[in-house]
């Protein structure tokens, strides 16, 4: 149930993705989400947080065509779509400027113009300089930069991030953060990221979705106030302090 008519993001305003009333349930009988409706618009970035099972990646996997809803429509208003992983997934025998210019060789690319694409997406993560090296020779920071700017060759009007810096250490985790801000605001794409910490939600969000249990539902939505670009040092006010507060609040409410 889910359409991707191509290149009419107009045609819902800057509507890029939609969720309307969805829900998804398994051959098994598992129902993973039920009555989920988010607008993820074209300069927003929004965020969804809840437990481990509630569903959070089935919602990405569905933007992305790779399942299918049984219940409801969900429409992507683009066929550009970038998809970060949990693992930068990056082939062990290919270089960094190889990795990045996969998805470019993948679409059909030349050779010429997909090394541009790809010099221009390492320049943005920050990653010049290391175009030769091996994945295993890269950091685990390193290697979600090298991720994200496969992604960003294809110049993705939806990026899906799948909790992209679970696995890094807070220091990597928070400069990755302000990284993928500086890229949103330069970029201007809609953006759907998932993630357990509470703190990075609000901090890269316009608006943060929050989901109960399994089955996944809405319990809140809270709108992120702060401008972009965004400064860290917003992580260190009061009104950041209550929106977490509201935010924990509310996953802890869905779960009494």
């Amino acid at each position: 149930m889910t359409r991707n008519p191509a290149n009419t993001a107009e045609r819902n305003g800057d509507v890029i993705a939609e969720f309307r009333d969805v829900g998804m349930t398994y051959d098994g009988g598992t129902v993973a989400l039920e009555n989920i409706d988010i607008r993820v618009r074209r300069g927003e970035l929004v965020t969804v947080v809840g437990p481990s099972g509630c569903g959070k990646s089935t919602l990405l996997r569905i933007a992305a065509g790779l399942e299918n809803n049984t219940e409801g429509e969900c429409t992507t208003f683009t066929d550009r779509i970038g998809f970060v992983f949990q693992d930068a997934t990056l082939l062990p025998w290919r270089t960094v400027r190889k990795n990045v210019e996969l998805l470019a060789e993948l679409d059909g690319a030349r050779a010429h113009q997909r090394e541009v694409m790809a010099q221009n997406a390492i320049d943005l993560v920050g990653l010049s300089g290391f175009e030769q090296a091996m994945p295993r020779q890269l950091s685990g920071g390193m290697k979600m930069r090298a991720s994200l700017a496969r992604s960003l060759t294809l110049e993705p009007d939806l990026f899906l991030f799948d909790e992209p810096f679970g696995a890094l250490d807070e220091i990597t985790r928070q400069r990755l953060n302000d990284e993928l801000l500086k890229l949103f605001v330069a970029r201007g794409f809609a953006g759907l990221f998932i993630t357990h910490s509470v703190a990075e939600a609000v901090y890269l969000s316009t608006r943060v979705v929050v989901m109960s249990g399994r089955p996944g539902r809405i319990v809140d939505t809270v709108e992120i106030p702060f401008e972009m670009p965004r400064d860290p040092d917003v992580r260190f006010t009061a009104e950041f302090g209550e929106l977490v507060g509201r935010v924990s609040h509310a996953l802890k409410e869905a779960h009494t």
